[in-house]
């Protein structure tokens, strides 16, 4: 890759990636992989201690999806990484959901819901009931859900979010507030 620019190299890539140039995936995964690893591993301190899922494997199993999407068109890292931390919390709801039903009932992935919301301290409420609520949160605002993806999720910037939806910060930043609340009333049923 010639550019110095990590972020202008990630972008290329992408684009490399998307239009089929072989070995695109493997000069890719160097530059992309300790921010998957940091976003996996803020996802695994989520989780429950006897998790049988490491962030090593969820960096694994969310590049091999990423990389094999054929249907997104990558607009930068920032988006890049946004729908990778998407994709982590699905194979973690899945994996959530997965355990829970073996278990009939036994211990689901709890988060502290106070991550989330940062008003509710020493609540906790698991990641299927989350992920409950941004699914409703998505049908009534698909935008506030993405927000909250984005943002929780990903660990991106308000001025990132903006980027990745193409909005202005004044707006991700009113379009969180109003997510936040949405997530406090459903969640505030939870327990």
């Amino acid at each position: 890759m010639a550019s110095a620019d990590p972020k202008h190299a990630v972008t290329q890539l992408l684009s490399d990636l998307q239009n089929g140039k072989r070995g695109a995936a493997d000069e890719l995964l160097p530059l992309v992989y300790n921010e998957l690893r940091r976003i996996a591993a803020s996802y695994m301190r989520r989780e429950r201690a006897d998790h049988t899922l490491q962030a090593t494997a969820l960096v694994h199993e969310a590049y091999l999806q990423l990389v094999d999407q054929t249907r997104i068109d990558w607009k930068n890292r920032a988006h890049f990484f946004g729908v990778a931390a998407q994709l982590m919390r699905r194979i973690l709801v899945e994996h959530a959901r997965s355990h829970h039903a073996q278990k009939r009932g036994g211990d689901a992935s709890k988060i502290a819901l106070d991550d989330i919301i940062n008003y509710f301290p020493q609540k906790e409420v698991t990641l299927v009931a989350l992920d409950d609520a941004l699914k409703e949160l998505e049908r009534l605002d698909a935008r506030q859900s993405r927000i909250v993806e984005l943002r929780f999720f990903g660990g991106l910037t308000t001025e990132e979010v903006a980027e990745v939806i193409g909005i202005s910060t004044a707006t991700v930043e009113r379009e969180w507030r109003a997510a936040r609340a949405f997530l406090h009333s459903q969640l505030a049923e939870v327990r």
